[in-house]
């Protein structure tokens, strides 16, 4: 077993839904006997193993969900958040790095194991179950797409699958060929849009569409109507058949009537946030620098009637690009629940388990992540048409792609 790969006990539990008080009553077993199983020095077997299998898979059959989705390059469960929100039944899971499966695994007491490294699948799809939706934020990375030109200015559509290998979105693009979901939603930073040119992006939509055989829009949308944040987003859907579904006419709610900072900002927060003299030192020093030779480079100071910056996975560092006023005080950083709020995880009456890895993962993952509320809005605008998709009594046989 590896050492970041946890044991049964702890899978079943969190696939059951029970909290390891819960787990450790339901099978009978001392508080001492839960820790052996949890950190593997204890095997769990015969009647105890039963048991957990039993409200493990009691639990998944109560699961309820009109639609079957994936999870792709999950994070902390941004994109999951918003189609659990429109009632889909989220049935796999792959994130690599292990802070971001703990606090994935806290929030998502589920019926299924989180996965590593998506590579694994995409060489062999069918370990993957099937699905009605596929959800990626997939990385940004280079393409080799040195013939993309010379393709199209031979009227030659296909082959671009080639281009991608290499890439985490050529592994996607491998799981869709192999699934062919009725739908699927990427998202990822505004600038794969302009990246190299466009042609990146240009080489996406050709696979997308000219290869595997789907109807692709795109849209990039601000979080600034639902969180006080200016965090732009390029979400790509696809329909493997034709919708009425239009991206460009769906309304966005306007963005001066969102929330400020003053609206997540906690009441009480701790002095271990507040900059040392040193960092607030060095940040104004930086920025005065930067400032005589015409640059726009240093920190951003904000107070509770703002709208934030975009939050970034690097925000651990200093926290430059989003500090709070304090009258009278060094400014600070926002606290990791601060962040949570931010991106719209943390909401009234709807929690976000923050514990399990320390401040510096917890800034890398909201960092890293998407504004839940932003992922709800596409979700509602794409439901009415994923319902009709989903209407068929018989499946869609699959399609092959073009290139066999």
């Amino acid at each position: 077993m590896g050492r970041n790969e946890p044991t049964n006990f702890t899978q079943l539990h969190q696939q059951a839904g029970l909290s390891f008080n819960e787990a450790i009553a339901l099978i009978e077993v001392s508080r001492s006997t839960g820790y052996r199983y949890q950190n593997g020095k204890g095997e769990l077997k015969g009647a105890e193993l039963k048991l957990l299998e039993e409200a493990a898979a009691k639990r998944a059959s109560n699961t309820p969900g009109w639609f079957r989705f994936i999870d792709l390059f999950a994070g902390i469960g941004g994109l999951r958040k918003g189609f659990e929100h429109i009632g889909g039944r989220c049935v796999f899971t792959s994130e690599w790095d292990p802070n971001s499966q703990k606090t994935y695994a806290n929030n998502f007491p589920d019926n299924h194991k989180i996965e590593g490294d998506v590579r694994e699948f995409s060489k062999n799809p069918d370990l993957i179950p099937d699905h009605d939706v596929l959800l990626a934020g997939f990385p940004c990375q280079p393409f080799s797409i040195a013939g993309v030109s010379k393709k199209n200015a031979l009227g030659r559509p296909h082959g671009f699958m080639c281009d991608t290998q290499g890439t985490l979105f050529f592994d996607t693009a491998q799981i869709i060929k192999h699934h062919q979901p009725k739908a699927f939603v990427l998202e990822n930073v505004k600038n794969l849009k302009s990246h190299d040119g466009g042609k990146t992006f240009a080489t996406i939509i050709n696979v997308l569409e000219n290869e595997l055989g789907y109807h692709v829009q795109s849209r990039v949308i601000s979080s600034e109507p639902w969180v006080p944040q200016k965090r732009q987003r390029i979400f790509i859907v696809g329909f493997r058949d034709e919708t009425k579904f239009d991206f460009d006419k769906v309304r966005l709610p306007p963005p001066e009537n969102g929330p400020k900072l003053g609206d997540i900002l906690e009441k009480e927060v701790d002095a271990k946030y507040t900059l040392t003299e040193h960092l607030w030192k060095y940040l104004k020093d930086y920025k005065a620098k930067h400032n005589a030779a015409g640059n726009g480079f240093g920190y951003s100071l904000f107070g509770p009637s703002d709208v934030a910056r975009t939050l970034s996975q690097r925000y651990y560092k200093d926290g430059s690009e989003i500090l709070i006023a304090q009258p009278g005080n060094r400014p600070r950083r926002l606290t990791p629940l601060e962040c949570a709020r931010l991106m719209g995880f943390d909401r009234p009456g709807k929690p976000f388990i923050l514990k399990d890895v320390s401040d510096t993962q917890l800034y890398r993952q909201f960092g890293n992540a998407v504004v839940v509320p932003v992922v709800e809005f596409v979700a509602d605008a794409i439901k009415p048409h994923l319902v009709e998709a989903l209407k068929e009594e018989k499946p869609t046989p699959r399609r092959r792609a073009a290139n066999g």
